[in-house]
Formats: C-alpha cells, structure tokens, sequence
C-alpha cells in the first residue's frame, strides 16, 4: 500500500498554497484553531470583508491587534489572539451564520442579542459592516456574517 495503490490519495503539505474560495469560513476556522492551540497570533488572508471584521473585533476587545503583511500576493494579516490571566481564549466562540450556499439575513427590527448581551453579531449591511448593536441604532439590517463570544 503505497503511492502505486490506485487507492491511495495524495495530499497537500501543510503551508502549500491552495486556493479559497470563502475566505470569511477560512478566517473563522484558523483564528479557532490558533487560538485552541493557544498560539500568539495567526496569519489569515486579507480583503476589505475581514479588514472590517478584524476592526469590529479589536474595538469589542476579542483581540490584541492586528497588522497586515504583503506576501506578494494577497496579502495576509497577522491577527495577535488576546488571552485573559488564566490563558483562556477572548474569544470562546465564533460561528459563521451566513454561508455562501445560505445567505441568511436580518432586518433592523428582528436583530437579536448574541448570548443575552454577551456576545455580537457581525452583520454586512449597506452602510458597511457593523456589529449587531450598531446596525440596531443606525435601523439598518443585512447579511448576518457570524456571532462571536
């Protein structure tokens, strides 16, 4: 059993570029990955969606910072994970609610609390993407992105 069984498959080495085709699921998973492992920060790929999710996300403090990096491509942002005394994760949950095969969206008037309060909504709307408090007070609804606490 080795690479002549017809039944073996190949895989891609870890590093090696593939292609993405929903960078917003993309994001999702690596920052719960890094910050299950505990890691300091963790690159993820850069457009204006996840520049405007890593603002809201600093300015709710889930993390330390965040910086872009050019790697002659796309280019990246090194997210830093924020950690409380105890190293337990400032983020304890993020999940994506809007995929690309299901949009899911939400008036002004229907958007709920995440968690009772204790967690947000980051919703793409017309006037940029804002957290589920904003968009409540600016009575704007949108594309619900994902919920984090």
């Amino acid at each position: 059993m080795g690479r002549d069984d017809p039944g073996h498959k190949e895989s891609k080495l870890v590093g090696e570029k593939m292609s993405c085709t929903d960078i917003v699921s993309d994001f999702i998973t690596r920052v719960k990955n890094a910050s299950g492992v505990k890691k300091e920060s963790v690159d993820v790929l850069a457009s204006k969606l996840i520049k405007a999710i890593l603002d809201i996300l600093l300015r709710e403090g889930y993390i330390d910072n965040f910086k872009p990096i050019d790697d002659k491509k796309q280019g990246l942002f090194r997210v830093y994970l924020k950690y409380d005394v105890n190293s337990k994760p400032a983020i304890k949950g993020l999940k994506r609610v809007s995929h690309q095969s299901l949009r899911k969206y939400v008036a002004s008037e229907k958007i709920r609390k995440v968690l009772g309060g204790f967690g947000t909504a980051i919703i793409s709307t017309s006037r940029g993407v804002k957290t589920d408090t904003e968009a409540k007070e600016a009575k704007v609804g949108g594309e619900v992105i994902c919920y984090v606490w």
